[in-house]
């Protein structure tokens, strides 16, 4: 069975052994396993980023001015979706393209090889 090519992975557990109750790995390719691992720590990582970023804002602020040009203080954003309309826009630009020049150049390398 292709599916035995998975039975040494970390997180396999007896007595369950390797799970995959969708098939997603029913064609043994080993690549595409990798890639699958790889995806889902990523995206759990995220989650875990956004959840203290939910959660930290209730008890810290910076201080000082999140736009000096539009008079803007960090205690002035509302916690949650709220700031999503509060933060100016070339701000989001600054961190899509920071995270995005991090994602290439610095997380760039797979986590698998």
């Amino acid at each position: 069975s292709p599916l035995r090519a998975f039975e040494g992975e970390l997180g396999v557990q007896a007595p369950v052994g390797f799970w995959d109750p969708l098939g997603l790995s029913a064609d043994g390719d080993v690549e595409f396993f990798k890639r699958r691992r790889e995806t889902e720590l990523k995206h759990g990582r995220i989650s875990m980023f956004a959840c203290i970023g939910y959660i930290v804002p209730e008890y810290f602020r910076f201080p000082g001015e999140l736009s000096p040009k539009l008079g803007l203080q960090f205690a002035d954003i509302p916690n949650g979706l709220a700031a999503l309309s509060k933060v100016p826009g070339q701000g989001w630009a600054q961190i899509v393209a920071f995270l995005g020049t991090y994602e290439l150049f610095v997380n760039g390398k797979s986590i698998n090889g």
